[in-house]
Parts: structure tokens; sequence; C-alpha cells
């Protein structure tokens, strides 16, 4: 068995931490080797590496003819403001990218296609008082979130007329050990943490100080991998977080039981132009994956801490 993972990453990482306890073969696709950071997630452990262009299609078809690879997880993409500095080019990355991958797929006849989504694909501006489940409205209007509706409604209407398997998560905003060139907010949390092992006050801009919903790494790697081998679920979509909406004062209450004397400076400029109201209805991905989440933010830190001293002394994370 062999996996396709676009995009060495932090979700493309986490799973593939998962995948590799079971003996898959892995080959990674990016356009950047980003070979220190594989190393530092994944140790000594034996992957492939393809340093292609997500917009390159027939580099897609031949990296996959190549390997023999079955099953394609797709993480590829800019996140956030990354998509709208640039819009054209976030749009080609996130959409035309999504679009290649699903017609690699068809043309290869890859069994399996695990898309990483979203909770920036809801509408919230529509969603009632209650936590969001898979049903309800997309596309919010902003750049990120609505390149990722699109993706998902491409990938829906090509599993409809080719039929691969498909599974969809969209996960809520993920923290751990990162490198972040295509954005997240959950920078902010890494910035946090490694200023509090230096006993640095952290400076974080106010526009990142919203209400989020945050999942530790390894649940994600822990959802990942069951998307791309139990058997085919009912369902496409799944929300992968806590069900728990934390506020920037819970991340900073949390750095500070770890370290007591901890400090942030808050950057003045912009309000949040996003924060998380009501949080993720997970009772699908219980059901139909087998899927809880396991970390809370107290124990998510303490082993992102312990990740960080790692690599601050030159080993894997």
């Amino acid at each position: 068995m062999t996996t396709l993972v676009t995009g060495v990453g932090l979700v493309g990482t986490a799973f593939a931490q998962e995948a590799i306890k079971r003996g898959e073969r892995l080959v990674f696709y990016d356009f950047l080797p980003r070979g220190e950071y594989l190393r530092q997630r994944l140790g000594d452990a034996d992957v492939s590496s393809v340093q292609k262009d997500i917009r390159d299609l027939p580099a897609l078809v031949e990296t996959i003819q190549d390997h023999g690879v079955d099953t394609v997880v797709h993480t590829v993409g800019l996140i956030a403001n990354r998509v709208s500095e640039a819009l054209f080019t976030g749009v080609q990355i996130n959409v035309v990218g999504a679009l290649n991958v699903l017609e690699a797929v068809r043309l290869t006849g890859v069994k399996r296609l695990v898309h990483i989504s979203t909770f920036g694909v809801y509408d919230r501006r529509r969603c009632p008082d209650a936590p969001v489940t898979e049903d309800m409205p997309r596309g919010p209007g902003r750049a990120y979130g609505n390149t990722k509706a699109a993706q998902e409604l491409l990938a829906e209407t090509y599993r409809l007329e080719y039929g691969f398997e498909l599974a969809m998560l969209r996960l809520a905003n993920v923290y751990g050990f990162g490198h972040f060139w295509a954005g997240s907010g959950g920078e902010k949390i890494q910035v946090m943490l490694e200023a509090a092992l230096r006993s640095q006050v952290a400076k974080i801009p106010e526009d990142q100080t919203m209400d989020f919903e945050y999942v530790y790494t390894k649940d994600v790697g822990r959802a990942v991998d069951l998307a791309a081998t139990i058997p085919a679920p009912k369902d496409l979509t799944f929300n992968i977080g806590t069900a728990e909406v934390a506020s920037f004062q819970d991340l900073v209450d949390t750095v500070q039981g770890l370290f007591p004397d901890f400090g942030v400076e808050i950057l003045p400029g912009k309000p949040p132009a996003v924060s998380a109201g009501q949080p993720l209805d997970i009772s699908r991905a219980k059901a139909q994956l087998g899927w809880v989440p396991e970390y809370s933010l107290e124990r998510g830190f303490r082993e992102y801490v312990d990740d960080l001293k790692a690599v601050m002394e030159g080993g894997p994370s």
C-alpha cells in the first residue's frame, strides 16, 4: 500500500506519523522539499519526496504511476490571509491544485482520496446558535473559505462521476510544531510557547486574538489515518475538532499554567476578522470514523513544548 501526501506540512506529517506505524509506504509531493522539517517530524523514517508543483498535472500523474499510489491525502493549500494576499495565485493553488489532484485520481485509478478541508468553509453568517453540523451552509465570502468550499464541490462532483472513495475532513484550527509557510492561526501558539521556553514576552498581533476551536496535531493525524483506511463511510464530510471554542485568554492561561512567568503583548492593529461562535458538532466523526479527540489544550501544549525542546536541541520532534 502506498499513499501520496500532497504537502509537507503539519497535517500531512501528522498523518504520516500514524501511517508509518502500520508500515505504509509514503510519498510526499511538494514544490519545496522541506527535508529538515520531515526529519524533525518523522525522524529517520524511510519516506519518498517529490519536488513538484501542485499546479503541474502531468507531474502529479507521473508521480502516482511511478510509485504505485492507491490512496491520496490532499493537504496542499494556502490558509487564511495567505490566499487573499495574491488572490489569483491563491485561487490557482487552492482550487486549480485541487482540480489537478482530482483529475490525477481519475486518470490513474486511485482508490481513495482523503481531502483536507476546514471549518472555514462554513458560512457562519447563516449558522444558528447551536453546534455546527456538516449540513450547515458553505461559503463564508472570504477568499480562504470560499476556495475550500469550491474544492469540496469539485471533489463531490468528481466522486459522483467517477466513483472513487472520498472522505473530506473539515478541521478546526490545527496546532503543533510546524513551519507555517502556507499560513495558519496555529502559528501564534508556537510563537507563545517558543517565547515561554526562552523566558521572553510573546508578541501577538491583535488580529490573531480571536476565539477559535483548536485541535492538536496528533488527534488530526489519527483522524486522517482512519479516513484513509477504514471501510468507506456512508457520508463524505466530517468535522474534526474538540467541540469546544477557546478564547485567546484561554490560550494565555494554558501557557501560564506551564510557565507561570509567561507574558504576552498584544500588538495594536485590526481586530480579528474571524472569531468562531459555536463549536463543531463532531458526532458524525465519532459514529462513522470511530474517532474522538484525546488532547485537551493543556495536554496538547505539554507535548508541543516537548517537541519544541527536542527541535531546539537538534533532534526530531
